[in-house]
């Protein structure tokens, strides 16, 4: 079942289970869903009460997941747009020749294409390739310092997310958001960080705050640069 509870100015809705266990349980996904796990014989109210108490930890959570939602604004492919790679601003130049291909030149990201209609795929390809290359470079002094952890992803992959920009799965394979090229490096290096402290910590409790400030101490400035860069 859907419930609320009104904190302050702001409405937490939660979906509440009941099942056979002995303890209260509360959980943000990184969809920014509130799902309450509570004993059969659990009152709602007993566990709004709970909710209330928990309020500024489920804002802390949900903001910190708020990071991981790419907001980049939908594009035309068209000469005299902008777009970021590594954190810097370039202007799309397109030009129609029968060779194509993708350069950086200057402050310019030329791409030549035999149409317009193909500077999209042109330039996607392009950005898939550079994150292909870039990501790995990156991330493997990052998981050299890990193995003393005694732990090490199986893979890193590519994948377009609508709402993550990384994530990790129980077998340790590392998914990454190919839009996360058009970040600055510091900010690869903090989702790369913030998966592989998953493989040693699954949620999201203090000792994995620990340890992801551990290994990046201003992580936190990184998160915010990434969500207000790509906003």
């Amino acid at each position: 079942m859907t419930e609320a509870i009104q904190f302050g100015s702001r409405t937490i809705n939660f979906r509440l289970e009941y099942s056979d266990r002995k303890s209260l349980g509360i959980t943000v996904t990184p969809e920014m869903e509130v799902l309450v796990k509570a004993p059969v014989a659990t009152s709602v109210e007993k566990v709004k009460e709970k909710i209330k108490k928990k309020a500024p930890w489920i804002i802390k959570q949900q903001s910190f997941f708020l990071s991981f939602l790419p907001k980049t604004p939908k594009r035309k492919y068209i000469s005299g747009e902008t777009y970021l790679y590594l954190g810097r601003q370039y202007r799309l130049l397109v030009q129609i020749r029968e060779h194509e291909s993708v350069k950086l030149r200057g402050k310019f990201i030329e791409v030549t294409a035999k149409e317009k209609s193909r500077a999209k795929s042109l330039l996607q390809d392009w950005y898939l390739q550079h994150a292909t290359s870039k990501f790995h470079t990156i991330a493997a002094p990052i998981i050299d310092k890990f193995r003393k952890y005694k732990v090490a992803p199986g893979s890193i992959v590519l994948r377009n997310m609508p709402t993550r920009w990384g994530s990790c799965t129980p077998q340790g394979k590392i998914i990454l958001n190919p839009e996360l090229i058009k970040a600055p490096k510091g900010c690869i290096e903090y989702v790369i960080i913030h998966e592989l402290c998953h493989l040693i910590h699954h949620d999201h409790t203090q000792k994995f705050i620990d340890l992801q400030t551990k290994e990046m101490k201003d992580w936190e400035r990184w998160k915010m640069k990434l969500e207000k860069l790509l906003a």
